[in-house]
């Protein structure tokens, strides 16, 4: 007796005598496995700075990575409580107004967290929302004084 004759047959419920099945799907793992830092000289420029405008780091990333994730692969104290869920704006950033005008305009849950952030400016963004394309070049993200976080104050996140 081989096994397809052991189980049952699926139950007849759909239009026309079709079987039910039902599919398998997959979405992208955004933050699973980090991300891949460019060869030395060949990424895209990022530098972030304090909120009274001390340099802390720059860096170079590759053109797609969002600022969230490059700001805890090198180390840049950005917290983003929600892990780039647009749940919280622990991730907000103040863009220089040259490259500002070179992102796409924010979608209104973003603009819905931005209300909730700590030192709101006509140039801030959530980290996790900024992608970087080969036009942000250069571009200074700067760190604002606090943040505000709705979930538990103190805990920082881990990326997966």
């Amino acid at each position: 007796m081989s096994a397809r004759n052991t189980f049952p047959a699926p139950p007849i419920n759909r239009p026309l005598g079709r079987p039910l099945r039902r599919g398998f799907h997959t979405t992208a793992a955004t933050f699973h496995g980090g991300i891949d830092r460019p060869e030395p000289g060949t990424g895209i420029k990022v530098h972030f700075q304090d909120a009274k405008g001390n340099p802390l780091k720059t860096i170079e990333a590759n053109e797609g990575d969002d600022l969230l994730s490059i700001a805890h692969e090198y180390d840049i104290d950005l917290e983003g409580a929600c892990e780039g869920s647009v749940a919280c704006s622990t991730c907000h950033v103040v863009i220089d107004p040259d490259h500002y005008d070179l992102l796409p305009e924010p979608e209104d849950d973003e603009n819905d967290m931005l209300d909730m952030a700590f030192g709101l400016t006509d140039t801030s963004r959530l980290g996790c929302q900024v992608r970087l394309t080969k036009e942000l070049d250069g571009m200074t993200a700067t760190l604002p004084a606090a943040t505000r976080n709705m979930f538990v104050d103190g805990k920082k996140p881990t990326h997966h």
